[in-house]
């Protein structure tokens, strides 16, 4: 049973009179039995909660930021008419701070009706949210007592990345049609895959001149090329402790898993094969052997409830992973960390065994605030922070260059800026015939 503020109330109204009055335990008697009696009356015609009936209906998937609706459809199968507050007892991250009350409603049913109720959620974190328990209290017609009880209705809705990048994919593109030879503007010396025969005109690189074509017809023949297509691209994100750590308003991680998506939807549309792996001990997402218009859904779905681990990732089981996810020559874009010692304890011992047999692209979300830090004047607070800053920056160029003189190319960006320079990089070493 749960008392409501009325009953509080009069209970507070009725004492006050025999207080002032009557001070007795006779006068209290007088006030408090017909108050208890109207309270047991109208427990007794309240609603009973155990036998009403829920289902649930809805989105089960939403991107991140985006809004999503779920129906909950209530059944009063009792013959007393239902009074009711009832909440839907969603993860606080399902709404922005401040805007939980759209998971409570006020609701009434008469006998044998049903009602549906819809919930706006609007997730503040990617993953799955799952809801278990609805709380209904029943109220009697006179709002003195109510009957409350809980109901187990589950469901989940999949809270997926954003992909904020996507509205670099246009420009992208556009330099890819380049590269192809799909534009008016012809690239000449880049790729290693023949797309094409046309006429010569000055400033063609006569290394290009196709001389048996020339011989069967009058003009001079040059060869066009286009960057290779089919190669094997393995996106491999680090979800160890370094990805946990928080740059401006988000994680590492999904910072990286931004400018995973952005290479996966410009490398399928180039005519290139994706996998995904995400490792720190064990593997915590895999997509393989899917076809270009699945692969992107099927990561964008892997990646979702992928979340940091908080322990250091196993650099020897990461790259045996890597080789057995990829047996022959491909592209190895790892979206880890630059800090010195994870990187010279764990991943430079093992590099060489990569970059010996496959292109290896390292990928790294840089801190846009040590660059303000090492740009600071004015103080001595600031100048001691512009030491700082600039300490940190060297480290990170010093890391960076280890991993050139390993044979990686290495990307160092800013979260916003990371997923247009991995993109960027690609198609450098796409039109260099690198992979």
């Amino acid at each position: 049973m749960a008392l409501t503020g009325r009953t509080a109330l009069l209970a507070a109204l009725g004492s006050l009179p025999v207080a002032v009055l009557a001070p007795s335990w006779t006068g209290m008697l007088a006030v408090n039995a017909p108050l208890s009696l109207a309270i047991l009356c109208d427990y007794a015609l309240a609603a009973p909660v155990r036998t009403l009936q829920f289902t649930r209906s809805g989105d089960t998937t939403v991107r991140l930021g985006e809004a999503a609706e779920v129906q909950l459809t209530v059944t009063n199968s009792s013959r007393r008419r239902l009074r009711a507050h009832l909440r839907d007892a969603w993860p606080p991250s399902s709404w922005p701070i401040g805007t939980q009350a759209s998971s409570r409603h006020t609701l009434t049913i008469p006998a044998g009706e049903r009602r549906r109720l819809t919930t706006l959620l609007r997730p503040t974190r990617r993953g799955d949210h799952r809801v278990e328990r609805v709380t209904v209290r029943s109220f009697g017609p006179l709002g003195l007592a109510a009957r409350q009880g809980n109901h187990e209705v589950p469901w989940t809705i999949r809270v997926l990345p954003p992909f904020t990048s996507r509205k670099h994919l246009p420009s992208r593109l556009a330099r890819l049609r380049e590269l192809d030879g799909r534009t008016s503007v012809l690239t000449r010396g880049e790729g290693t895959e023949f797309d094409s025969l046309r006429a010569y005109v000055p400033g063609d690189d006569t290394r290009s001149i196709d001389w048996r074509a020339t011989a069967r017809q009058s003009a001079v023949a040059v060869r066009t090329w286009r960057p290779e297509r089919d190669r094997h691209i393995l996106v491999v994100l680090d979800t160890g402790r370094t990805s946990a750590g928080r740059v401006g308003d988000v994680p590492r991680l999904d910072a990286a898993l931004d400018a995973a998506l952005l290479l996966t939807a410009l490398a399928t549309r180039a005519g290139d094969r994706v996998d995904l792996l995400a490792y720190d001990r064990r593997i915590r997402a895999q997509v393989q052997g899917r076809s270009a218009g699945e692969v992107l859904p099927a990561m964008v779905n892997a990646l979702a409830p992928v979340e940091p681990a908080l322990v250091e990732t196993d650099a020897r089981g990461l790259s045996a992973a890597v080789l057995a996810n990829a047996p022959r020559r491909s592209l190895i874009v790892l979206l880890t960390g630059l800090d010195a010692a994870p990187v010279e304890e764990g991943l430079l011992p093992v590099l060489r065994r990569l970059t010996q047999r496959h292109t290896v692209l390292v990928a790294s979300v840089a801190d846009p605030h040590i660059e303000q830090m090492a740009e600071a004047r004015g103080t001595v607070d600031a100048i001691y922070e512009a030491a700082a800053g600039a300490q940190a920056q060297a480290r990170r160029l010093r890391t960076s260059e280890q991993l050139q003189r390993h044979g990686a190319v290495v990307v160092d960006a800013t979260p916003d800026n990371l997923a247009p320079a991995l993109a960027d990089a690609y198609l450098a070493l796409k039109g260099a015939g690198r992979l």
